[in-house]
């Protein structure tokens, strides 16, 4: 396994990570506990997770992930070997249920964090993540941006300020930043800089063949600040695969069940999707491999976070980190990004 620097920290996390988005809807505590022990003896030592998970989110099973790597740590007696990551979730309609007036401000973020540790059975989190900005701007899918100040909600600097306290009282190690453009990043680095506040290490943000948006603004920014990319949904919820080609929709497969999730369905992402699951088949390799081969070797990208269905996924997605692309496969991938650039943003 390989690893990388974690932004401008001393923390080393493996070049896979472990996403956890499905443990207690999809995967029992029993299942995920067994890709967890598979994932740290193969050197994997990064977790991911986040207070609203599993997803599709719910009341019924909200912070179950948390609970299950929780009990896996207390059981396995392993929290000085792996970094664990987790996020507090800002004001929206589908966690509207996790507590009233939902908001990036102090009592929200004390609650969650309080929340998040008794669940995950610790004292600390290595790396505490907004999950995305409370502001109006462009995430999950969304383009254009369209101004809306009167959406700002809690002001950075006052979120930043509760995030301070919770690295001084040695609750969290390090922070971060998901589902946030190049100018959130920017802002949150100033503000940082001009009040002496932790900066944050990370930005988590989807990163695949068919969404590369993170390099237009915001790579620039993560190689001249020392931030890393935290790249999730590597192989576009499992559509890069090529299993949902021509419309197929195979049992038990995750679109199959969970329909809603179209973000990946558009027309010019299903061509390509089509150039680069030939392109794989051309040069011998599994277009998953090929996938999250090529994100694990971006420049920007320090943790690529995975996740599986099942064992023989998970072997074969962490596998993927001792895999290069060759230098004409990388040029033919450039090739079909050309032609249909960013097709589902």
């Amino acid at each position: 396994m390989h690893y990388n620097t974690l932004g401008n920290t001393d923390i080393n996390v493996s070049l896979i990570c472990l996403g956890t988005m499905t443990y207690g809807s999809d995967h029992s505590e029993a299942e995920a506990h067994e890709q967890m022990d598979y994932a740290l003896a193969q050197g994997v030592n990064f977790f991911d997770g986040a207070e609203m998970y599993p997803i599709p989110t719910s009341p019924e099973y909200q912070g179950r992930n948390e609970e299950i790597i929780g009990s896996w740590l207390k059981l396995r007696g392993n929290r000085d070997q792996v970094v664990v990551a987790t996020k507090v979730a800002a004001a929206a309609d589908m966690v509207s249920y996790l507590r009233p007036g939902m908001a990036l401000d102090r009592k929200n973020i004390r609650a969650a964090v309080t929340g998040s540790l008794k669940r995950l059975q610790t004292d600390y989190i290595d790396l505490y993540q907004l999950h995305w900005p409370e502001r109006a701007t462009n995430f999950f899918g969304q383009l254009n941006y369209v101004h809306k100040p009167e959406h700002d909600g809690t002001p950075i600097l006052e979120t930043l300020e509760a995030l301070a306290e919770l690295v001084d009282e040695g609750l969290v190690r390090h922070i971060g930043l998901s589902n946030e453009s190049a100018w959130g990043t920017m802002k949150f680095l100033q503000l940082a800089e001009q009040h002496q506040l932790p900066k944050v290490v990370s930005v988590q943000n989807p990163y695949n063949f068919l969404n590369r948006t993170a390099e237009v603004g915001l790579a620039e920014v993560l190689h001249r600040e020392n931030v890393s990319l935290l790249p999730y949904s590597p192989l576009a919820f499992g559509v890069l695969s090529g299993k949902y080609i021509g419309g197929a929709r195979p049992d038990g497969a995750r679109i199959t069940r969970y329909p809603m999730y179209g973000r990946y369905f558009t027309e010019q992402g299903q061509k390509a999707v089509e150039a680069y699951t030939a392109l794989a088949q051309k040069h011998g390799i599994d277009p998953c491999i090929m996938a999250l081969a090529w994100v694990n070797g971006r420049p920007f990208v320090d943790s690529n976070i995975i996740g599986a269905s099942t064992m023989d996924q998970l072997k074969a997605n962490i596998a993927s980190a001792e895999v290069t692309l060759s230098d004409e496969l990388l040029a033919e991938i450039e090739a079909i990004n050309v032609l249909y650039p960013n097709p589902c943003p």
